[in-house]
């Protein structure tokens, strides 16, 4: 699949002495066919003082990076099933670097899968899934998502609410923003949405799907193209921010939703 070779120098200092030490981590055969915990990792140092970093490089240290690599091999594989290139043999000899923060939390009432599909730009991406009952009518709930007023109440910031095919969405002080790609009344919403945190001009593609149940309405949430490394931030935002926040909304005194 892969085979790397990748060449790390560092400098530690004693923190007693506050001397310096220069010494490097070798990796010498990274490879798909080996498992992590088997990879070789070489410590070395110059030469002086400082067998104490090496010792502790060679345990602890030697822990870390393994479990860095594991995280590097898992934004490897993501970034294949998008098509993008992964190293091969040829690359044998090369220094390569690869931050890439693979969150594997999971919430109960949630399931997420790597997606396929990019939205804007080329990042690794997953697609979230999320259900939410909440205790309203379907036209009600759906009026809470596409109403400024009521937009503001319960995420407690100004708004940009422009609930028409085109128009524009802002919340949270402008964390969020988007706009309006489909609305079907009491069934549907299809957002373009981000966060500010997000690279620049990346949006994903966010579905509200409503579920009449009487006095109940079950909404499902499908999020396309979150970046991996915002995954657990997005779960977050949605569940806490939007979800619970709007369940408190509910519970207040009916005049206030008019």
């Amino acid at each position: 699949f892969y085979d790397l070779r990748i060449h790390y120098v560092n400098t530690g200092t004693v923190k007693e002495s506050g001397e310096k030490h220069k010494g490097s981590v070798e990796i010498p055969n990274l490879s798909e066919e080996n498992e992590v915990d088997d990879t070789e990792i070489n410590v070395s140092k110059k030469k002086g003082e400082g067998d104490v970093l090496k010792d502790l490089m060679r345990t602890e240290g030697a822990t870390k990076v393994r479990e860095a690599l594991r995280d590097y091999l898992k934004a490897l594989k993501t970034e294949f099933t998008l098509g993008m290139i992964l190293p091969t043999k040829a690359a044998t000899g090369q220094e390569l670097a690869a931050e890439q923060n693979v969150s594997g939390n999971t919430m109960q009432n949630s399931a997420s899968s790597k997606s396929l599909d990019m939205v804007g730009v080329k990042i690794p991406t997953v697609k979230i899934l999320m259900k939410e009952i909440f205790h309203s009518p379907v036209d009600k709930l759906y009026r809470i998502f596409t109403t400024k007023d009521l937009v503001q109440k319960f995420s407690k910031c100004p708004a940009v609410i422009e609930a028409e095919k085109g128009g524009k969405l802002q919340m949270f002080d402008g964390c969020v923003s988007g706009e309006y790609a489909e609305l079907v009344p009491s069934q549907r919403i299809v957002l373009k949405w981000r966060c500010r945190n997000w690279p620049d001009e990346h949006y994903a593609t966010v579905v509200l799907h409503f579920k009449d149940m009487a006095a109940q309405t079950e909404v499902q949430l499908e999020c396309k193209g979150v970046p991996v490394s915002n995954e657990d931030s997005t779960r977050q935002c949605w569940k806490k921010q939007y979800f619970e926040e709007i369940h408190i909304l509910l519970q207040q005194p009916q005049d206030s939703m008019e």
